[in-house]
């Protein structure tokens, strides 16, 4: 007995911990979105998850991406979640406003100059507080990554000459803030989903959107929209690949470790790739597209930022009014901006 516990012990750790790994079954997670393949979003974020996962655990895991909605419409990522039907999903508040209203925070206009500046400060309230309890935890699911697409800008046929141009201008609205937002500048929002607005265009139920440059070619709206403004702030957009607490707790704890990991480097990579995107590259195939880019006058720059100087305690003031902690939300993003 003594020879062979020798025996065993002379065996390499490296060795021992490679056969228990060979004798794991391989974790398989299906992972869904509703951008299209081309798009340079997921490739900053959620495969750059992957990779990073796939790099460290080998054939431990495996993923399976499913984009441009084939697994559910991104309004259904939740839902699809909790149910099991997808592991890890891209789940946008703004689309489930209903059971996500407190992240609207994130879409208020002004806020947040950087997507780097607005991802640290969302990532950093949904691991923990307000947003990580009543919005996360309580709808039973866990953020693996965040990232906010850089400030909104305004697209439209036309460029925007005077405030009168705006005047009800039917645009795309993605959610409660950018309701408010549109509605104060004297537009008219209209709400879905970044996948329907091109086909929206098209059929002339939309004048023109608020939306992020990158994104608005990814989903082809510079097809029909040939003017934006650029400098300016009208809101943004926060987003999560999350997966529901039940396949969470199922994972061994190295590769919780190894998520925990992968997702620290992923939010910062994200931002940064997404902030370069948007300061010249993202403009450039505009232009070849032939798109206007460009600042509003002067005097119209100034009353639209007399119109949004309400919207932020609007918005709280009106979560508040629901028994929701609106005013407490608002002023911790603009303190986590400012850290």
């Amino acid at each position: 007995m003594r020879r062979s516990a020798l025996i065993a012990f002379a065996i390499p750790v490296s060795l021992a911990l490679a056969s228990v790994a060979a004798a794991q079954e391989t974790i398989t997670l299906r992972v869904a979105d509703h951008y299209p393949p081309s798009s340079a979003t997921p490739k900053y974020t959620i495969q750059y998850f992957m990779d990073y996962v796939k790099d460290k655990a080998g054939d431990r895991v495996e993923f399976e991406y499913y984009p441009a909605e084939q697994l559910g419409k991104a309004k259904d990522m939740l839902s699809l979640t909790q149910q099991g039907a997808v592991d890890i999903s891209l789940v946008v508040p703004a689309y489930v406003s209903d059971k996500m209203p407190l992240s609207a925070v994130a879409e208020l206009p002004g806020t947040y100059a950087t997507s780097c500046q607005g991802a640290e400060a969302y990532w950093n309230m949904v691991k923990e507080g307000i947003l990580a309890e009543q919005e996360f935890e309580k709808n039973g699911i866990k953020p693996l990554l965040a990232f906010m697409l850089p400030p909104y800008q305004i697209l439209t046929r036309e460029p925007i000459n005077t405030i009168d141009d705006l005047s009800g201008l039917k645009l795309r609205s993605g959610g409660t803030a950018q309701d408010i937002t549109i509605k104060a500048l004297g537009a008219v929002p209209v709400r879905m989903g970044g996948v329907e607005v091109n086909e929206a265009l098209t059929r002339g139920t939309l004048d023109g959107a608020v939306f992020p440059l990158q994104a608005a070619i990814d989903f082809r709206l510079t097809e029909t929209l040939k003017a934006t403004t650029i400098g300016q702030n009208f809101g943004g957009f926060a987003a999560t690949y999350s997966i529901s607490n039940e396949k969470w707790d199922a994972l061994p704890d190295d590769l919780k470790a190894l998520f925990h990991e992968a997702s620290e480097a992923a939010v910062r990579d994200a931002c940064q790739r997404l902030d370069a995107d948007n300061s010249g590259p993202a403009l450039e195939r505009m232009a070849e597209q032939s798109v206007k880019a460009s600042k509003l006058p002067e005097d119209v720059a100034a009353e639209v930022a007399t119109r949004l100087a309400d919207v932020h305690r609007s918005w709280a003031d009106s979560l508040n009014q629901r028994g929701l902690p609106g005013s407490e939300l608002l002023d911790a993003f603009l303190a986590e901006l400012d850290n």
